[in-house]
């Protein structure tokens, strides 16, 4: 792994049931992310992803663009636009460090009204890693 090696992309269909299911995972109740009369209420044209969620799908994309010996040392996530059900959020990855085993990505996810995640990641790799052509992941169920 180099400075400048990218990631391949991955999309993920934001649905109600991620949205729904994610807050309820990581026992975020706020009413935002599972009831859209509440949402509207407060000023959101819907239910919308929560942070949790977001730092699980950028960690998600990250072991499965690594492999399953990466070890995830740090996660730093700030939040943009919203993710709401109905859009598709890209998530990529660029290496930006590398010291022996030990590399720094800079993550951002996209959806369509912006960016919705921009982050690092700190991870441990075995000094052999090729990054793959392309990210297999399982489907996100929606």
């Amino acid at each position: 792994m180099r400075v400048g090696d990218a990631f391949p992309s991955w999309e993920i269909e934001i649905t109600r049931t991620l949205i729904v299911a994610g807050a309820l995972a990581s026992r975020d109740y706020q009413d935002v992310h599972h009831d859209p009369e509440r949402a509207r209420a407060k000023g959101s044209p819907d239910v919308f992803m929560n942070i949790l969620t977001t730092n699980g799908l950028v960690g998600r994309y990250l072991t499965d663009c690594l492999g399953p010996t990466a070890v995830l040392r740090k996660v730093a996530i700030r939040l943009g636009a919203p993710n709401y059900p109905g859009d598709t959020m890209v998530l990529r990855g660029v290496v930006e460090e590398v010291d022996g085993d030990t590399a720094v990505v800079r993550v951002t996810g996209d959806n369509g009204i912006g960016r919705h995640v921009t982050g690092t990641a700190t991870v441990v790799v075995p000094a052999t890693l090729v990054v793959p052509a392309q990210v297999v992941a399982p489907e996100v169920a929606g």
